[in-house]
């Protein structure tokens, strides 16, 4: 199936500024976050929200945007030698390689003619951070495979007493030639795959691959502010390249797990603030909730359901923030329940005497009531 447009993805217009990608995502992917999208929905949504994060990636890196923008999803398809900005790797080669035997060049700066070397894949690791840890950063550790020099055979992938052997497809050199009238075009020898060896006799332990595959301890700072879906990158702790390729690198991409009291927006928190209805009738202080401890803020006189507190600085300070988000209190009054008889007595003498005080005391349900009389003629 042919892959969407980035664009598309995001609902973003071609000429879209770099913020308008970013709000665009921040948007999409709480929408399409698999953590709240569970049941029949939760294969789908996650489906979006990789797709939401592959655009992102792309369409946030000035490089490979530029490399989509004129190519498309060719332009950056790792998997076509050079990829993003480097342009079509694979269709480049093979033309520099023709036109390498027609001048005398070699391709690729002169290598055309040794043996190929490719850089190891990139490796992704899925870590859950707390809110707390994502707003004041921490130091981790986590355990990544790794790959060491096989004892037996010192690396060499020949069994120990032999050594390998130049391969005669291609003299040692990697590379075949294939004539296709008058071009010669140079091609990654097929019996060795490029490393110009054979190994006849392989090694028991590694079976013929020098290395083997282990378990090590990397250490990780995450960096104050970071937020769900950002990735930090470690260099050269992805797979080993071949032929003496570099390594890859390592992705870990953040996972934010579910607060119990707080919602993050950005930069911004949400939380919501119970308070009795005596409470929200008469007013008073409170203390509510912050990532720094608690804070007190006065609820006036009348406070109904919805009331919106907003505490400047009590958010979180982005990783590329200058300032710290605020926090957005959001009031909700609570009906008693479970009431006493005496309770209930005491509640109907205070409702007559609100209803002997008339539209004073109930302002929007007077408004409300004017309304249906007003819609039923």
């Amino acid at each position: 199936m042919a892959k969407r447009d980035f664009y598309e993805i995001l609902g973003v217009v071609k000429n879209a500024s770099d913020e308008d990608i970013k709000k665009a995502y921040r948007k999409l992917a709480m929408k399409h976050h698999p953590d709240r999208n569970q049941g029949d929905n939760a294969k789908e949504a996650e489906a979006k929200f990789k797709e939401l994060k592959e655009a992102y990636e792309m369409l946030s890196d000035p490089q490979k945007r530029a490399a989509y923008d004129q190519h498309g999803h060719a332009g950056v398809d790792p998997n076509m030698r050079g990829g993003g900005a480097e342009g079509f790797g694979g269709f480049g080669e093979s033309f520099g390689d023709i036109f390498g035997d027609i001048f005398g060049g070699g391709g690729r700066g002169g290598a055309g003619r040794g043996r190929q070397v490719f850089r190891g894949n990139d490796l992704s690791y899925a870590m859950e951070v707390t809110l707390e840890e994502a707003a004041h950063g921490k130091d981790a550790q986590i355990r990544i495979p790794s790959w060491e020099a096989c004892d037996s055979c010192t690396g060499t992938g020949a069994k120990p007493g032999t050594s390998a052997k130049s391969c005669s497809t291609c003299q040692g050199q990697g590379q075949v030639q294939m004539r296709q009238g008058f071009f010669s075009v140079q091609q990654t020898c097929p019996q060795c795959r490029g490393s110009g060896k054979i190994i006849p006799d392989p090694c028991g332990t590694c079976h013929g691959q020098g290395k083997l595959k282990k378990q090590k301890t990397l250490e990780v700072k995450i960096p104050a502010g970071i937020d769900d879906a950002m990735r930090i990158r470690s260099t050269g702790n992805g797979e080993p390249g071949t032929n003496g390729g570099p390594p890859g690198d390592l992705y870990i991409e953040i996972r934010l797990k579910k607060h119990d009291i707080f919602e993050r927006d950005g930069d911004d928190l949400h939380c919501s603030v119970p308070i009795g209805f005596a409470k929200a009738a008469m007013g008073g202080e409170i203390d509510v909730p912050t990532l720094s401890g608690k804070a007190a803020i006065d609820i006036p006189e009348g406070t109904q359901t919805g009331k919106q507190f907003r505490l400047r600085g009590k958010g979180i300070k982005g990783v590329r923030g200058s300032y710290p988000g605020d926090l957005y209190c959001h009031i909700t009054v609570e009906t008693p329940v479970k009431l006493t008889e005496h309770q209930r007595k005491l509640l109907k003498e205070f409702d007559d005497s609100l209803q002997k005080g008339g539209a004073k005391h109930s302002p929007t349900g007077n408004s409300w009531t004017d309304k249906l009389k007003s819609f039923f003629g």
